[in-house]
């Protein structure tokens, strides 16, 4: 069995093309562009090159953004303040903060300041909670999109036991809650995980969500599994790998993600929709 490709790229593309023409109906109708607002502290270079990616998909997109580039780490008290202006300001629909912060910043402290309504991300523990109690409203990113990917892929995928490897805030946990909307059977494991070559055998859907590269063997993979790697790592040679090895897993999945390509184009694309929603929600005449 060789796996069939999950093209995340293609996938997104579809999506961000579809934002674009509902924003362009939205400007026919006298309304103005979704716009979105990026603060990116510091000089990461992985960080700046994902704000850049991001406001090349908004130009895709066809909406608006403003970029706040921090160079020198800003006190909390100054963070937060930025955050309040942008919450006030009725010209923005959507707040991105780029994570990771800088020490001394508490993130989950400062993700609580942005309004939930234009939390984009979906990082706010309002829009988590939202989600366990199956009303979503602004989702997170990642788990939102890899959602669109296993729909895509044309498997039902209720009754189906779902294996997320992984239980951070912003992926793993909210991953779980999605993929039980959709009716699978969740199970989460995480560092202190006993046995979890056993837990991946019995996937029929697997999530690889841990950040270590490699660290899923693919003679683990269920014969069929649908494989999705959240995963992005890069080695000492500069490449690009997974959580998954790909090369063996490919050999036993039915679906399966690659690394780069797969997941990564359509949290982005992800985080687009989210703005146009909160937009509209903003402005929904």
């Amino acid at each position: 069995m060789t796996a069939r490709l999950i093209d995340g790229k293609q996938i997104a593309a579809s999506l961000l093309a579809d934002v674009k023409e509902r924003v362009d109906e939205r400007e026919r109708r006298g309304l103005r562009r979704p716009n979105l607002a990026v603060i990116l502290i510091g000089d990461d270079p992985a960080s700046a090159i994902y704000v850049r990616n991001k406001t090349e998909a908004c130009k895709r997109a066809g909406i608006a953004s403003v970029s706040h580039i921090l160079k020198t780490t800003p006190t909390e008290a100054e963070l937060l303040a930025l955050i309040t202006a942008l919450n006030e300001d009725d010209r923005i629909d959507g707040i991105l903060l780029q994570l990771p912060l800088p020490a001394p910043l508490r993130p989950e402290h400062i993700i609580e300041h942005i309004v939930p309504t234009k939390d984009v991300d979906g990082f706010h523990p309002y829009n988590i909670g939202r989600l366990a109690v199956r009303r979503p409203a602004l989702r997170s990113c990642t788990p939102a999109g890899v959602m669109t990917l296993l729909h895509h892929t044309g498997v039902p995928l209720r009754g189906l036991h779902a294996v997320v490897v992984g239980a951070s805030n912003h992926v793993g946990r909210p991953m779980g809650l999605e993929l039980l909307l959709a009716g699978c059977t969740v199970t989460t494991c995480h560092r202190f995980t006993n046995d979890l070559r056993t837990h991946v055998a019995s996937a029929d859907i697997l999530i690889a969500a841990a950040g270590k590269p490699h660290l899923i063997p693919g003679d683990w993979i269920k014969q069929g599994a649908i494989v999705i790697d959240v995963g992005m790592n890069r080695l000492a040679n500069g490449r690009l790998v997974g959580d998954v090895d790909f090369s063996e897993a490919e050999k036993r999945a039915g679906w399966i993600t690659p690394v780069p390509g797969g997941v990564g184009p359509m949290t982005v694309a992800t985080l687009l929709a989210n703005t146009l929603q909160a937009a509209t929600l903003r402005s929904p005449s």
